[in-house]
């Protein structure tokens, strides 16, 4: 081969190595597009889950503050919150607040609550003994698994679409609060 037959030979590579350069660059722009819409995903379930627990301690306080009036704030599976026509209709005080705040009402955005989970519900089950349990139930944003079976509050609430059959999109956080018989 002569010299001129081989640059003759290399034309072209330099546009076909810069080809292939943007090609692997736009694969990873893609790996790192899918990778941040994960990562908000991710950050707004943490966001409901820590609004989740916060709610549940709310109502853990004032389940051991109210000890003498305890039954008042048992809503056994009826779900309060999202879905509660008038939370004010539910008489006690506590639970009218604990409605509210799973509703949203500690920030809006026009005339929508938003400062909770989506599609935030709350239950008070007494278990006898003195001892109640404590649930926050709300919306995720994509299937997982479903909670235990023996977790009613919010049950077949969150089936919307099809990924979302079976509770697969409920979340909860559960706690159980033991009132002392003095």
């Amino acid at each position: 081969m002569t010299i001129s037959s081989l640059k003759r030979f290399q034309r072209g590579m330099t546009l076909i190595e810069v080809l292939v350069t943007i090609l692997i660059l736009s694969v990873g722009l893609l790996g790192m597009a899918a990778l941040q819409a994960r990562l908000q995903q991710s950050e707004m379930e943490a966001y409901q889950r820590s609004q989740a627990l916060l709610l549940l301690d709310d109502m853990a306080n004032r389940l051991a503050i109210n000890r003498n009036n305890v039954a008042a704030l048992v809503t056994g599976t009826t779900s309060v919150g999202v879905g509660t026509s008038t939370c004010g209709s539910l008489g006690n005080s506590n639970k009218v607040e604990w409605c509210t705040a799973l509703q949203g009402a500690s920030e809006s955005q026009g005339n929508s609550k938003v400062g909770a989970m989506i599609g935030g519900r709350g239950c008070v089950e007494a278990l006898g003994g003195g001892e109640y349990l404590v649930t926050v139930a709300w919306q995720g944003l994509g299937p997982l698994s479903a909670p235990p079976a023996s977790i009613a509050c919010g049950k077949n609430q969150y089936d919307g679409g099809s990924d979302c059959a079976n509770d697969m999109c409920r979340r909860v956080v559960t706690t159980i609060v033991r009132i002392a018989n003095l």
